[in-house]
């Protein structure tokens, strides 16, 4: 969901959509996640300007004619970052390498971290929510770690807009499943 109302979201709910994304898996059970949120209306001004500035130049236009699942997608992605100063909730995903606890490696920070956001957005969704998987902060990385104040061991995985939708929920369309499952092999 990428077209989001400014309504504040109530603490209960953005808590509820936290404690989900706690209880993915992770390797070793490392829990290696960290979640910066951001409500404060200064600071997502702050981010959507940086966002913006960083994304919008390189976003690629919304084609008139081919893919209508991409054409949606990059339509809903172009309402988004003209609406960054809306989102009423950025939620940082983040973490530092803490597996194997013999020998730490940023390898293994993404297998904690995309399955924790992954739960944060199914749950986020189950509560009426709408938010959206982006990887908005990685241009413009720099500014954005400064502006959360992250210790340098940390990195951001998933930046995930939060609020209500402004539109009703739209069907997902996925390949069929007798397309991508492979019975006993290949």
């Amino acid at each position: 969901m990428r077209h989001l109302r400014p309504d504040p979201v109530p603490e209960d709910l953005i808590r509820r959509v936290l404690h989900a994304a706690t209880c993915a898996s992770s390797p070793g059970n490392s829990q290696g996640w960290d979640f910066v949120v951001v409500r404060d209306a200064e600071r997502r001004r702050e981010i959507a300007a940086v966002i913006g500035d960083a994304v919008l130049p390189v976003m690629p236009p919304v084609p008139e004619t081919g893919d209508a699942t991409r054409r949606r997608m990059l339509a809903g992605a172009h309402h988004l970052l003209s609406h960054l100063t809306g989102v009423p909730v950025w939620i940082f995903v983040c973490g530092a390498a803490v597996y194997p606890p013999n020998a730490p490696s940023a390898d293994w920070i993404p297998a904690a971290l995309y399955p924790a956001a992954q739960n944060l957005i199914v749950a986020a969704r189950a509560l009426g929510l709408g938010t959206v998987f982006t990887t908005f902060h990685a241009l413009p990385e720099k500014r954005i770690r400064e502006i959360l104040g992250l210790p340098d061991a940390v990195r951001i995985a998933v930046t995930i807009p939060l609020g209500f939708p402004a539109r009703p929920f739209g069907p997902v369309k996925r390949r069929p499943l007798d397309e991508v499952v492979h019975w006993e092999r290949w």
